[in-house]
């Protein structure tokens, strides 16, 4: 896909269900808009994978899905294209872009997103992730077409142990972009938000929202 990158306990969750209190063992299976504090969850915690993964649709098409993250200062901006991370921008300080699996054929995540997070810029506030279909309007595909598409959030110091993951259950029939999650860089530390928000957008789309 082109871009134009030219012009360029209660305390750990919020908005749902205290998923903290289970064991640090099992995977907390996170619902939209809830706010993971993961120095509270994984202390020390700072190599980590986001990885994206679908399953080809019903109607049998290949599905290109697209994994690219948003590095954003305090006011939501992401001010230079070192930090878009995408296919064709692949590694940032403290960041690099894994693999680019074409149509979502395969068992595992289809694309990752790898994060040393004491490497990440201190002028860096969140960072968003964004999953889009590639070629979208062209091909007439959407994510009411995708099926299973999930991001989750994995501990690479401990054997790519699950922390937690965020499965897209709504039904974003027009949507062709989704913004399925980000990290907050507080005073405290890092935090995993789940967000599931779909747009009728291309990569470029979204690339606007940060300028």
């Amino acid at each position: 896909m082109a871009i134009n990158l030219s012009g360029m306990n209660m305390s750990n969750i919020t908005n749902g269900t205290d998923v903290t209190m289970q064991s640090p063992g099992v995977t907390l299976n996170l619902q939209k808009n809830q706010l993971l504090d993961l120095t509270k969850r994984e202390p020390g915690l700072n190599s980590v994978s986001l990885g994206a993964g679908w399953d080809v649709s019903q109607t049998g098409q290949a599905f290109d899905l697209d994994i690219a993250a948003f590095l954003l200062d305090a006011n939501g901006k992401f001010n230079t294209v070192d930090n878009v991370i995408f296919f064709n921008n692949k590694n940032g300080q403290g960041i690099q872009m894994t693999g680019d699996n074409l149509t979502g054929i395969g068992e595992g995540d289809d694309e990752r997103i790898d994060i040393e997070l004491n490497q990440i810029s201190p002028m860096i506030k969140k960072i968003v992730f964004v999953v889009t279909i590639h070629n979208a309007m062209e091909k007439r595909q959407t994510f009411g077409m995708v099926n299973n598409a999930y991001v989750r959030l994995l501990n690479r110091e401990q054997n790519d142990k699950e922390i937690c993951r965020f499965d897209l259950r709504e039904n974003s029939s027009a949507a062709t972009s989704v913004i399925f999650a980000e990290l907050n860089h507080e005073v405290s530390g890092w935090q995993f938000k789940a967000i599931g928000e779909g747009k009728v957008a291309d990569l470029n789309g979204i690339l606007a929202l940060f300028q």
